[in-house]
């Protein structure tokens, strides 16, 4: 299976690469800008991408659900944190590492933006196209420390394709066909791959403001029952250099593997978090 996926993933990445020359052969007009505030939506990547030797700081922070009422204090006495650098070595390939909280994961991910929105009257280039894999390690102990356990049991992949277009000054949609490998799964149950297509909307209510919706639907028997549908509904407030993300999910886990994989929340339950990701640029390569 791991041989397919490599072998899918090669192919996928020389058409980006032939994409890409072809975009960038013709003799194209301006291309469009700001598809959406940040390179990410609310949990998935956006196909935004940072500018050549900028580092990209990002906090997303959990609390707790609101169901859990005021003994509680709604969800703020309990939270869960993800702690992020990307770099951008050119304008469309960056590379970032995180920490959460949430089965004390860290993860890694390599993004590349291989086709661009240009604002042509023919619409030649409609839309923008991102890839990004990426890969989680689970560092909590070991459940059975007397049987064997292999490092590799503890690391999970995700492969998405990002399709995005700015319709007009306030309307973006994007499309994300997603694959996540998790290598340790009981067998007798679940494959070890998981399909999901998410989809998010973007509609900016202010030049500074805009409402977010991301939603990712996972084919149905690759999970337990326990697992839902990842929802997320929030805000985007920007400032320049910052970007405040105010939103409220079911999704407690911040990487790909945990937000599809192992959201066991539900909106008509109550079992909702009020979250918010904070994103501060540094630009380092001079001007």
């Amino acid at each position: 299976m791991l041989e397919r996926i490599s072998k899918l993933t090669l192919i996928i990445l020389c058409l980006a690469f032939a994409l890409s020359g072809f975009a960038q052969s013709e003799d194209v007009p301006k291309t469009v800008e700001q598809t959406f505030y940040t390179t990410r939506i609310i949990n998935s990547h956006s196909t935004e991408t940072i500018d050549k030797k900028t580092l990209d700081f990002r906090i997303n922070h959990r609390f707790g659900a609101l169901s859990g009422g005021a003994y509680e204090f709604f969800g703020i006495d309990r939270a869960m944190m993800r702690m992020g650098f990307d770099y951008a070595i050119s304008d469309d390939i960056t590379l970032g590492i995180g920490r959460s909280t949430f089965e004390k994961t860290f993860d890694a991910f390599a993004k590349y933006r291989f086709l661009r929105q240009y604002e042509d009257k023919d619409d030649k280039h409609p839309i923008s196209m991102v890839w990004v894999s990426g890969v989680s390690l689970n560092s909590l102990r070991w459940a059975d420390r007397d049987r064997e356990n292999y490092f590799s049991s503890r690391l999970s992949y995700s492969h998405q394709l990002l399709i995005a277009r700015k319709f007009n000054k306030k309307v973006s949609l994007q499309l994300m066909p997603t694959l996540v490998h998790r290598n340790l799964i009981d067998s007798t149950q679940f494959s070890n791959d998981i399909f999901a297509v998410g989809g998010a909307l973007r509609y900016k209510i202010m030049p500074s403001l805009a409402l977010n919706v991301e939603y990712f639907h996972v084919i149905p028997g690759q999970i337990g029952e326990q697992f839902t549908h990842p929802l997320s509904v929030g805000f985007d407030i920007s400032t320049g250099w910052h970007t405040f993300q105010l939103h409220f999910t079911n999704a407690t886990g911040t990487f790909e593997e945990g937000f599809i994989a192992q959201t066991s929340n539900r909106w008509d339950k109550g079992q909702i978090h009020f979250g918010f990701n904070i994103s501060r640029q540094f630009h380092l390569g001079g001007y």
